[in-house]
C-alpha cells in the first residue's frame, strides 16, 4: 500500500519565504558591522529554528504555514492546484544547512560568514517568495531524477 502524499497549497511556502526574505535582509545588514553582528546572530538563530522545524514536521505545521493556513489562506480565492509537499520540505532542510553554514563560517571566523548566508537566503527567498521559483525545490527534483532520492 502506498502512502498517501501531503498536498499543500503553494502559496503559503511562498508566504514563508517572504518572511524569511525579510529577515535575511535585517541579518545582513546587522552582520556587516561588528558591533551589531551579535544582533544578527540572534536572528539567524530563529530562523534556523523555523528551517529545523519545516525539515523536521513539513511546512503544514511549520508556524508561518499554520499562520498562512489560519489567517492568510482564508481571505484568498481556494488555489488553482495543490503541489507535492516534499520539495517545499526538502527546500527547508536546504535552508537550514545555509543558516548552519552561516554559523561554521562565523566559528572559522571568516569575515562577513554571518552576511554571506543571509545574502544567499535573501537570493533564495527572493525567488520563492516574489518569483514562484524554490531552489530547494529544484535541488529535490534533480536529485530525484539522478535516484539520489526515492519515492
Amino acid at each position: 500500500m502506498s502512502k498517501q502524499i501531503e498536498q499543500i497549497d503553494p502559496r503559503g511556502p511562498r508566504f514563508g519565504a517572504a518572511i524569511i526574505n525579510i529577515f535575511s535582509i535585517i541579518i545582513f545588514f546587522f552582520a556587516l558591522d561588528k558591533t551589531t553582528e551579535a544582533i544578527a546572530v540572534s536572528l539567524l538563530s530563529i530562523v534556523w529554528v523555523s528551517f529545523l522545524w519545516g525539515t523536521l514536521l513539513g511546512n503544514s505545521k511549520h508556524p508561518f504555514g499554520v499562520f498562512y493556513k489560519k489567517v492568510v489562506r482564508p481571505k484568498l480565492a481556494a488555489p488553482k492546484e495543490l503541489e507535492d509537499s516534499r520539495p517545499p520540505r526538502f527546500a527547508q532542510l536546504v535552508g537550514l544547512f545555509v543558516t548552519s553554514l552561516g554559523f561554521v563560517l562565523l566559528a572559522l571566523n571568516v569575515p562577513f560568514g554571518i552576511a554571506i548566508a543571509a545574502g544567499a537566503l535573501f537570493g533564495a527567498s527572493t525567488l520563492q517568495a516574489y518569483f514562484g521559483y524554490c531552489l530547494g525545490c529544484q535541488m529535490y527534483l534533480g536529485l530525484r531524477r539522478l535516484g539520489v532520492i526515492r519515492g
